[in-house]
């Protein structure tokens, strides 16, 4: 083992960048080419099915079966110019990954041949097997039905000779067994919710949007050194494995240049991309050794979920090709940064107004913020529910570490904006709010100032930060779907949002004018909000956490009592009342999350009890025999071992741990088995956070291990070879 393992180690350090494919196009010219989007929509429709489409993606028209046969001819006929023979229905399962089950486009002609087909109804929806998906109780396995439903507001695509159709997955009796679902209710949530408030300020508003922007960071390693890693190889991270003597201490990696191989892969991946009309913008180096982040341009956030899913499955295939396999773990390396998602969040109307932006004149101002102070509302009034929405048992080892946002959802405003707030709540009603500039007379006006962004730092600790024009939720873990934190946010800003629509009204028919009444009733509001969710210090501190307990902020820490949010009374009455999920459904899920975070554990336990037999006991016992041996030749020279001390205390160090790692293995074993047979999930789930604990207890002895025992003959790849290899 120890041959091979340096035979990858050299193969991973001589290979060359592959060649990044050149397109002779700009990407403007190749950009969606894989897309059927709104001109493609011209080109193969008739007029009569590009209206009745077109009236159901902006209307919520029903799809009619006429349509849908309308929509599938011409969608066939594009695809089959650029070489599909394959279609499936790709849908958003409680697994955090996708699904999709892969149909040829051919049917029986009537002459012993085929002919290829695809008509509305293959389109609109299918019914996979849903037995074997996460459901949480709602249907039984022997209930295998389920049913997938075109989302005609997502763009269908084309993935190598398929046509994938982005699809909602929901049960026999209409539950929701995706993310998909729950999140495009959400967003309506959210969104009529919105509206009449915009129509206060603007009554030509007629829609609003809620936005998505993330940033995905991740990790690569050598394809060939992940393989000789069991624990990467079946969890995502390294389970052992000493500290590399460098590693991110010197911040030399953080947007350094970007190494060849790497560059070659983010262009291809870019391409790809591109090709799939996903506008990937940024990328560039993170803080650890062999991390890296992708961002795209803002999008609608439904359409920019699905394109996050859609470039966490091309990352994996094309890095492949380059030699690497994709980390998307929070923290598949101990003792340097793991990695998120930052969500980067927004809302907007179709009159082009930003409403997490000043406006532009007294109106505009007081638009921004009504909208401000109301997500802030909602994020204190379900912050435990938000923590709980970016929980897992892989995000519980990035959250709280000096490198991410603590496990207390606090908001981050800036010394500006959190001076304006308290300005507002002490000066009389009716004052114009004004920004600082446009008007030569500034007394007595609360001033936002015009250069707005230069005016709000960043807090690394916040994990929701405002940052100009948009809340930034940082707290999302690398591999989770977007969706879960989407749905929580949107929900909870919709229900504060008609309930601040409620109290306005209140106002107005009291006979005040429509600005005073929205002051008042933002008041209140902001003298509630302003010392409680809002915290400008350093989140990493022990005295925050005090200080977040005396303000009742929710500072829980254990992941599976976290995941007791979704179904207090609070959080039932916010998910039912805004329509994104009933009662049985939250509790169904609940059930997934934790089977999910026990089997995770359970998973993480079993390959470490395994590993410390097959691998490390084996390992440190044929170096001790060496030793021994050697111990033995010197007495047969010299008639004593005296001179041996130091052959001597390593025998005894490994002696020693080999005993500690057999015990500390042998108590994982007993405790996972013992975790196994309980039957409530809540219960299994707290006994395997419990089995979690004992890792570092199992880990320690084998990394100790790692220092002392020959190099030669140590059988996994270190940390110094997995992370500086590019």
């Amino acid at each position: 083992m120890s041959i091979e393992r340096f035979d990858l180690v050299k193969e991973s350090f001589g290979k060359k960048a592959v060649p990044a494919e050149r397109p002779e196009k700009k990407i403007s010219e190749y950009f969606g080419e894989l897309v059927f989007d709104r001109k493609k929509m011209h080109k193969y429709l008739d007029s009569s099915t590009l209206k009745s489409l077109l009236e159901c993606i902006e209307g919520g028209k029903p799809l009619d079966r006429k349509t849908a046969d309308g929509v599938a001819e011409g969608m066939k006929e594009w695809a089959m110019e650029h070489h599909v023979t394959h279609v499936c229905h790709w849908f958003q399962p409680l697994t955090e990954g996708t699904a999709e089950k892969h149909d040829a486009l051919i049917d029986y002609d009537g002459k012993g041949g085929v002919i290829e087909t695809f008509d509305g109804k293959a389109l609109a929806q299918q019914e996979p097997d849903a037995s074997s998906f996460p459901s949480g109780g709602i249907r039984a396995t022997f209930e295998a039905r389920g049913y997938t439903a075109w989302d005609p507001t997502s763009p269908v695509f084309i993935q190598d000779d398929t046509l994938c159709i982005p699809t909602v997955f929901i049960s026999y009796t209409g539950e929701a067994l995706d993310y998909k679902t729950p999140l495009k209710k959400a967003l309506k949530a959210v969104t009529e919710a919105a509206l009449p408030i915009c129509r206060l300020f603007d009554p030509s508003v007629s829609k609003v949007f809620s936005y998505l922007g993330w940033e995905q960071e991740y990790f690569l390693v050598d394809e060939a050194l992940y393989a000789a890693r069991t624990d990467l190889m079946i969890t995502g991270r390294t389970l052992f494995g000493h500290i590399s003597s460098k590693s991110q201490q010197l911040d030399d990696h953080y947007f350094g240049a970007i190494p060849s191989r790497v560059a070659a892969f983010m262009r291809d991946l870019e391409i790809a991309a591109h090709r799939l009309g996903i506008p990937l913008k940024t990328r560039h180096n993170e803080v650890a050794p062999n991390q890296f982040e992708l961002a795209p341009i803002y999008g609608e956030t439904n359409l920019s979920n699905d394109q996050n899913q859609i470039i966490m499955n091309l990352m994996d295939k094309i890095a492949r090709k380059h030699g690497f396999v994709v980390l998307f773990h929070e923290k598949p390396f101990a003792g340097i940064n793991g990695s998120g998602k930052h969500n980067n969040w927004s809302l907007g109307t179709d009159t082009g107004v930003q409403l997490l932006a000043p406006g532009k004149d007294a109106m505009g101002n007081l638009q921004f913020v009504t909208f401000f102070v109301n997500v802030l509302a909602a994020v204190q009034r379900h912050n435990g529910l938000l923590k709980a929405s970016i929980a897992s048992a892989t995000n519980a080892h990035r959250l709280g570490a000096n490198e991410a946002p603590p496990a207390i959802v606090s908001a981050f405003l800036g010394r500006t904006m959190t001076a304006v707030l308290r300005k507002l709540v002490e000066l009389p009603s009716g004052t114009p709010i004004e920004i600082a500039g446009k008007k030569g007379q500034s007394v007595g006006l609360v001033e936002i100032p015009e250069i707005f962004i230069d005016n709000t730092d960043r807090n690394r600790t916040s994990p929701f930060a405002f940052t100009g024009n948009r809340f930034e939720f940082r707290a999302v873990g690398s591999p989770a779907n977007c969706a879960g934190a989407m749905i929580t946010l949107n929900a909870a800003v919709a229900e504060q949002l008609k309930d601040f629509k409620a109290a306005v009204d209140k106002e107005l028919s009291a006979g005040k004018t429509t600005d005073i009444a929205i002051m008042d009733t933002l008041k209140p509001i902001i003298a509630e909000i302003i010392d409680v969710i809002c915290f400008e210090g350093n989140g990493y501190t022990d005295a925050w956490k005090e200080e977040a307990a005396r303000r009742g902020l929710d500072t829980e820490t254990s992941v599976p009592e976290m995941f007791k949010q979704f179904t207090r009374p609070e959080s039932v009455r916010m998910f039912t009342g805004t329509g994104v999920f009933s009662e049985k459904e939250l509790e169904a899920r609940n059930e997934v999350k934790w089977e999910t975070y026990s089997k995770k554990i359970q998973i993480e336990s079993s390959v470490m009890v395994r590993m410390a037999i097959n691998h490390i006991i084996p390992a440190a016992l044929t170096y001790k025999e060496r030793l021994l041996e050697e111990v033995e030749r010197h007495k047969s020279v010299f008639g004593s071992a005296d001179e041996c001390s130091a052959e001597l205390s390593l025998i005894r160090t490994i002696t020693d741990s080999v005993a500690e790692v057999y015990r500390k293995a042998g108590a994982l074993r007993d405790a996972a088995v013992s975790a196994e047979k309980i039957e409530d999930a809540y219960t299994r789930a707290v006994a395997y956070q419990e089995i979690a604990l004992l890792f570092d207890d199992l880990r320690r002895p084998i990394d100790l291990l790692e220092e002392v025992v020959d190099n030669k003959i140590w059988p996994l790849p270190k940390y110094r070879e997995l992370l500086f290899i590019s």
